[in-house]
């Protein structure tokens, strides 16, 4: 984190279209689940963007023995790692932010399984200084041929200029 940070800190963006910007995001989903991507965002035209995604998702239960959500039923109880690109078309442009949909599709695996994922969901960014934005995100996902079919939920990140 500490690289990241520094690594970071040294870059600067310009304001035209056409940068590409290193995206880090954690979120809940429903149900028990905890959703970590780092991205790679590139911007076209009018806020329009492609997204490559790495993506780590960790879904927690209460323990057989004790009742409650301790050490070993939260880290190892459902695990799904994956890969994706997203397309995301802009649809609200206001001064210094725009929202886009989020659209998408990913392959990865959770240990046992082949996953296959389809990401339909709203992306909303806030412009600050030197090209950094922070975002939200609603993510909806279907994920075929895992335990849990749907996940939804809010993500909240950062978005760090590469320029």
């Amino acid at each position: 984190m500490i690289l990241v940070a520094a690594l970071s800190m040294g870059t600067t963006a310009l304001a035209d279209e056409g940068n590409g910007r290193i995206q880090m995001g954690v979120g809940l989903l429903y149900k028990n689940g905890m959703d970590m991507t780092i991205a790679y965002e590139y911007e076209t035209h009018y806020h329009n963007a492609w997204e490559f995604f790495g993506n780590a998702y960790l879904q927690w239960e209460d323990c057989l023995s004790c009742g409650h959500i301790c050490p070993e039923s939260f880290w190892k109880s459902y695990n799904s790692w994956g890969m994706g690109v997203a397309y995301k078309p802009c649809v609200v442009r206001g001064r210094n932010n725009h929202g886009s949909l989020r659209l998408g599709g990913s392959l990865g695996t959770d240990r046992h399984d082949v996953l296959g994922g389809i990401h339909i969901g709203y992306e909303h960014s806030y412009s600050l200084r030197k090209g950094w934005q922070l975002f939200w995100q609603v993510k909806n996902d279907v994920m075929i041929g895992g335990k849990d079919l749907f996940r939804t939920g809010i993500v909240i990140g950062i978005k760090i200029p590469t320029k």
